[in-house]
């Protein structure tokens, strides 16, 4: 049975680059780092946000950008300052899908091996909440 999420890896070209997006924007701790001892497929990184374990190894790009995404729940107040951190590291950050009242807000932003990050202010249970009162309970 499943206990939980375990990690989330994501292949990237420059280990570096997405060290500091992970540092500065999603505030991770690097925990481990592989240097040219490798144990996997390649030179990797770890690192804990929000208690999630994620893994970044090193390879060539995989992906086409898509909405496939990884979000990570912030808080309300900290909405701008994370705006800001995106921004200066000159990320591509997209507007948000369209929204009802109520189901929080989030910053969609691409790194440059075009993986999809999510920062998100709402729950899931706020979401659920807001989507049992239906369309019209918006106009």
């Amino acid at each position: 049975m499943i206990e939980g999420l375990s990690h989330v890896t994501f292949i990237v070209s420059d280990l570096e680059r997405m060290t500091r997006i992970l540092v500065e924007v999603l505030g991770a701790e690097e925990v481990y780092a592989s240097g040219e001892e490798t144990f996997s497929l390649s030179r990797e990184k770890f690192f804990l946000a929000g208690g999630v374990w994620i893994a970044i190894m090193e390879g060539e790009r995989r992906c086409e950008r898509s909405y496939d995404h990884v979000a990570f729940k912030i808080d309300e107040a900290d909405f701008d300052a994370c705006v800001e951190r995106v921004r200066r590291l000159g990320l591509d950050m997209k507007p948000p899908r369209p929204r009802v009242p109520g189901e929080g807000r989030s910053i969609y932003f691409y790194d440059e091996d075009d993986h999809m990050f999510e920062l998100h202010t709402g729950t899931l249970a706020e979401r659920l909440a807001r989507y049992a009162k239906g369309r019209r309970a918006a106009e």
